[in-house]
């Protein structure tokens, strides 16, 4: 009897029912497309992020010191190296595959033939290398750099045999030295010279502009500097710090057995740069902070915007059923003011209603989740040109609002349906 009924209402009352499926329909989509994009837009920021360079910095642990205590810029100054043949453990760490790219630096002050100085920084362009782990990384400026733009040329490429005595060289100096793509220069180092030839000129809007780059390998031969390097940048996916990632920053060693799990655990930049210090010798690691910190202001900021949004269609959805259920009930209050005087309790009425709004909730919900998925992508391939994953999460957590909306709605007419009486209903209120 009671599912008779139910199918009775639905079939008669179809079009409200349509009306309610539809509004909670709307309402699980938005929540669906913003919830999936949140949970996946950590990542999708960060990679946006990571093209505008590297976000971790090492150098030697003296140059540290020294850059603290009188501002020395960089190890090249200082006679402190860390090793070439170390950068492979890199990759080795807990949050290996959190890392994306990076490169080393070495740079050497050398002079040209008309005696002019100029620095010239050897690193990576897209350098090959075979990991201790078995797998293979092209790394390189060519990522960490994205942004420049190349005036004439292209990026050096490290991995052609014709390329090995090649550079790159800043506008602003190639102007100055009137150089251009093809032609070459002869540059001097303390310990020889090599004669390189110009592969693209580059416009970085800095200080590189007045620079020349070269293989790591060729630059580290003017200095007599082989297996030796200033720095590495490192370009690393990272978790928004917190209060746990700041106290560990500060002190490691002040955490609980616990927290230092958590923190090592969790993707900080703090903990990466740990990890990378346990496994580079004499290194220091540390977060480029307007970098680490943008992405921590970005994210909180999107994701709070996805969450409001989310709680914005909530109520939009409560308030639609709300008077849809609402007008159901009362179109009906000679029916359940019969069902009361035969003697149906409140209890099983209300439970009847129920029933036959979280039926169509079911529906709505369903249609509305795949519906909001499908957004997602949209915003996915809009804003950050990639799919947004489906996120396992999402499904109860959007099953949940389905409930809290459609309960939230019904109760104003639930408490209607208590305050109805048979004799008032039946005999239209004399």
């Amino acid at each position: 009897m009671f599912f008779r009924m139910i199918k009775g209402t639905l079939l008669r009352q179809w079009k409200k029912m349509l009306m309610i499926a539809f509004t909670i329909a709307l309402g699980a989509s938005l929540a669906a497309a913003m919830l999936s994009v949140m949970f996946d837009v950590g990542d999708k920021v960060n990679q946006e992020l990571k093209t505008y360079g590297a976000n971790i910095t090492v150098v030697p642990k003296s140059a540290s010191v020294l850059n603290e205590l009188y501002e020395v810029e960089g190890g090249q100054n200082t006679g402190a190296y860390l090793r070439e043949d170390e950068l492979g453990k890199i990759k080795t760490i807990f949050w290996a595959f959190n890392i994306v790219d990076y490169a080393p630096f070495v740079t050497v002050n050398s002079t040209l033939d008309d005696g002019s100085e100029i620095k010239i920084i050897g690193s990576w362009f897209n350098h090959h290398m075979e990991l201790p782990t078995g797998e293979q990384l092209d790394a390189g400026i060519a990522g960490l750099r994205s942004w420049w733009e190349i005036e004439s040329g292209d990026w050096l490429d490290e991995q052609s045999s014709n390329q090995e005595d090649s550079a790159m060289i800043g506008t602003a100096l190639a102007k100055k030295l009137n150089l251009s793509v093809g032609n070459t220069i002869h540059v001097k180092g303390s310990d020889g010279g090599k004669i390189f030839k110009i592969a693209g000129i580059f416009d970085a809007g800095g200080e590189e502009d007045d620079q020349i780059f070269a293989p790591l390998n060729a630059v580290q031969e003017l200095a007599d500097l082989d297996g030796c390097i200033d720095s590495i940048e490192v370009s690393a996916l990272t978790t928004p710090d917190n209060e746990l990632a700041e106290k560990a920053a500060k002190d490691p060693s002040s955490l609980t057995v616990s927290q230092y799990e958590i923190w090592y655990c969790t993707a900080y930049a703090s903990s990466i740069c740990y990890q990378i210090q346990e496994v580079i010798t004499d290194s220091v690691a540390s977060p480029v902070r307007q970098v680490a910190d943008s992405e921590g202001a970005i994210m909180e900021k999107t994701q709070l915007l996805m969450i409001l949004i989310t709680i914005l269609s909530m109520i939009g959805a409560a308030l639609g059923i709300c008077n849809l259920v609402t007008a159901s009930v009362m179109e009906r209050s000679s029916e359940i003011g019969l069902m009361k005087a035969i003697g149906a309790q409140n209890g099983a009425i209300s439970g009847l209603v129920l029933t036959e709004i979280f039926i169509t909730a079911v529906f709505g919900g369903i249609i509305g989740f795949f519906a909001g998925f499908g957004f997602a992508q949209i915003i996915g391939h809009t804003v950050f040109g990639s799919a947004i994953s489906m996120k396992p999460v999402v499904i109860p957590i959007v099953a949940i609002l389905v409930v809290l909306v459609t309960l939230a709605g019904s109760i104003p007419a639930i408490r209607m349906l208590l305050r109805l009486r048979p004799a008032e209903v039946l005999h239209g209120g004399h």
